[in-house]
């Protein structure tokens, strides 16, 4: 088959990690990482001709530190991430990209950037981002402030910097701020749904994550290459303590990790231009991409249906099924963002093909917004010992508010007159949301984060259907919280001031 020029093709992937007890430890800023990371990926094209002068187009992953307005990095920033990762390789691109915050960035980014390609805005992009929070974390005890601040200008499409819309203000005015408590609500609503006990689903959590943790012991970028069994993740002790119920410690996205990646999109044309090599070449056979409502007005606290069907028009475009899928990433950030596509295609647990081709978010680690970057290095990877092979990689962003989804194999995809990249959407009946009430209602889903003082809120339905979210009024009603059991429980709620709700049990 005679690929078209203007076919849009993975031509380099490259990642890099530090950890502070390597030898040679650098402790080098988020733009050195993400630096290396695109020098690899630049070396992993192989091409005779120079890359660097021909990346048109750098679409950089937003850093933990600058997804939150109004928060200052600690060391400082540059002012044009994409540009100042240019300048490490010698790129100087006539577009620069600071991308949404959100897991499903990269994923996204790269039909978006594939769909450039193909109709002639572009001949060769860049994907790159990286987290140095360990190494701040590091510096910072030791009392170290480095300047990592870099004044570079130049034109950038500097896009939205928060998902704080997409947050429900009850959900805030009760306490429930932080992501962790937040997924919490969905995983605890799927526990109910399963009849589980909190111990018995802290083992299937530990079931699921376990042989992810064995993939992540031999990756050489892993943040922490530990292999676990499923009652060592299951089981509650200091080292793993609760977080919020129902997740140990362990069970969670690892953040303080020190990792890049990169990812060069080039048109065949420009490939074959540079003298990269036909083999170094993997397709792109579908994108999608798609946005959930806020969390109070989903019609089912324990899924995304956004996302599950994402990933079926994926594989609609793409031409194959499930079953034809012979490497998969699935977004492990917290247990249910991996339920909720194994339950919705029946993949179990132990599906031979594995569902993760790094190690996943806890044990490989969360780059921030980046780790899918990871993930599709790895597919990458994997495809080029394998050409007849299909990789599919979920990306997750927020607390299941965003989800990309890519598909490919070296097998050759055809863009002319196909629509490869899609933005999904799906009629569904949204929820009514009360931000004050006063009355009865029933316990639907609840989250509890242990402390000094635990706190704790439940999200219940009125009688007509609405939700509300309330805060224990005393500590027996808290007590019953965190006995794990209150769903379908009979309660009474009483509004107070800024949107706060009190409820105790019927």
């Amino acid at each position: 088959m005679i690929i078209a020029d203007n076919t849009p093709v993975i031509v380099g992937v490259g990642q890099f990690t530090e950890r502070p007890d390597d030898a040679g430890y650098g402790a080098l800023s988020h733009m050195d990482v993400a630096g290396q990371a695109l020098s690899a990926a630049i070396a992993d094209c192989a091409a005779s001709g120079e890359v660097p002068p021909a990346i048109d187009t750098i679409a950089a992953i937003r850093q933990f530190e600058i997804s939150v307005p109004g928060v200052v990095p600690p060391f400082g920033a540059s002012d044009n991430p994409p540009r100042s990762i240019g300048k490490r390789v010698g790129a100087e691109p006539a577009r620069a990209i600071l991308e949404v915050v959100g897991g499903q960035g990269n994923q996204k980014l790269v039909g978006e950037l594939a769909l450039d390609i193909a109709e002639g805005r572009s001949q060769m992009a860049a994907i790159v981002g990286a987290e140095a929070i360990s190494t701040v974390l590091s510096l910072s005890k030791l009392g170290e402030k480095p300047d990592w601040s870099e004044q570079i200008g130049g034109q950038l499409e500097n896009r939205d910097v928060s998902l704080r819309a997409k947050f429900d203000r009850p959900l805030a005015a009760n306490n429930v701020r932080d992501i962790i408590p937040l997924y919490a609500i969905f995983e605890n609503r799927r526990r109910a749904d399963l009849g589980l006990s909190l111990d018995e689903y802290r083992q299937a959590l530990g079931e699921l994550l376990a042989p992810m943790s064995e993939v992540a012991a031999s990756n050489p970028y892993a943040a922490a290459p530990q292999a676990y069994t499923a009652k060592d993740l299951a089981t509650v002790t200091e080292r793993n303590r609760i977080v919020a119920e129902p997740y140990p410690r362990l069970t969670v996205a690892r953040d303080q990790v020190n990792q890049g990646a990169a990812i060069i999109i080039a048109s065949a044309g420009k490939a074959r231009e540079l003298g990269i090599s036909e083999d170094r070449w993997v397709h792109i056979h579908a994108v999608t991409n798609t946005d959930e409502p806020t969390i109070l007005t989903r019609p089912d606290l324990a899924s995304s249906a956004r996302a599950i069907a994402s990933i079926e028009i994926a594989l609609s475009v793409a031409g194959i099924g499930m079953d034809d899928v012979s490497y998969l990433d699935l977004y492990s950030c917290f247990g249910i963002a991996v339920f909720n596509i194994s339950d919705a295609f029946g993949i179990s647990v132990n599906d031979p093909r594995g569902l993760t081709l790094t190690g996943g978010l806890p044990f490989f680690g969360g780059a921030g917004n980046n780790y899918s970057a990871h993930a599709i290095a790895e597919a990458v990877r994997c495809l080029r010992t394998d050409p007849d092979a299909y990789a599919l990689v979920n990306a997750n962003g927020g607390v299941m508010h965003k989800n990309a989804v890519g598909i490919y194999s070296m097998r050759p995809a055809d863009w002319d007159g196909v629509e490869r990249y899609r933005e999904v959407t799906t009629d569904q009946a949204d929820v009514s949301v009360l931000e004050k009430y006063d009355g009865n209602g029933t316990v639907e889903s609840y989250t509890c984060v242990p402390g000094p003082v635990t706190r704790c809120a439940i999200i219940g339905k009125a009688p007509g259907g609405e939700r509300f979210v309330a805060m224990p009024a005393d500590g027996a009603t808290t007590d019953v919280l965190e006995g794990g059991e209150p769903f379908g429980r009979q309660v009474q709620v009483t509004s107070g001031e800024k949107g706060r709700n009190h409820f105790t049990f019927v």
